[in-house]
């Protein structure tokens, strides 16, 4: 029986495989390149994408949900913090580590055969826009670190004051089902491109 983390390694690369034909086809004005080393990954780097004219590099981290194949969610999670070997870590989203300009968010999986995916759709995130867009609603990186440590033990759904958890977001602490026990920002895709922070590709 494979692992969970082989699986899921060649489910990304047989994801990729599709991502790049998208890429190629709706982004004509851009060259990329698929970043293969650790180090870069981990700094939140799986793509680089080169400006044909201007030579401009942007650095795009693939967010892909992959425990939702077949399915069509409406939301992307964003991750706030998650727990390794009991210790509280920085999630992504705010870990100023990470050197991503984009985030490329990879929903709507299909596939007809494990491991043939024949369809996805992609939205691409300005991460500097949505932690400014957050920062206007008054949810800053320390605002969310108070959240956390109000609700520890929650498990679910906190809904935020200045967000519509029904048309926009909300928090959601996994704190009994997910070994890492994250607290993930929830946020309707439809929201994000409404307010500029993101652009559908396809």
């Amino acid at each position: 029986m494979k692992s969970s983390f082989k699986t899921d390694l060649e489910k990304e690369q047989k994801l990729s495989v599709l991502l790049d034909t998208y890429y190629s086809k709706h982004l004509e004005f851009y060259n990329f390149e698929r970043i293969t080393d650790k180090i870069h990954q981990f700094e939140g780097v799986d793509l680089v994408f080169t400006h044909s004219k201007t030579k401009k590099l942007f650095l795009v981290d693939e967010k892909a949900q992959l425990d939702y194949i077949n399915e069509t969610l409406p939301t992307f999670a964003f991750e706030l913090s998650y727990q390794k070997k009991g210790i509280e870590k920085k999630g992504w989203l705010y870990d100023q580590k990470k050197k991503t300009d984009f985030y490329a968010l990879v929903t709507s999986i299909y596939s007809d055969l494990p491991y043939t995916f024949t369809s996805c759709k992609i939205t691409f995130v300005n991460r500097v826009k949505l932690i400014f867009f957050l920062k206007t609603r008054g949810y800053t990186e320390q605002l969310f670190s108070d959240i956390q440590e109000m609700h520890r033990k929650t498990n679910g759904v906190v809904v935020l004051e200045k967000l519509d958890s029904k048309n926009e977001g909300y928090l959601y602490f996994s704190t009994r089902n997910k070994a890492e026990k994250p607290v993930n920002l929830i946020l309707k895709l439809d929201f994000l491109i409404k307010i500029g922070v993101a652009k559908r590709l396809i």
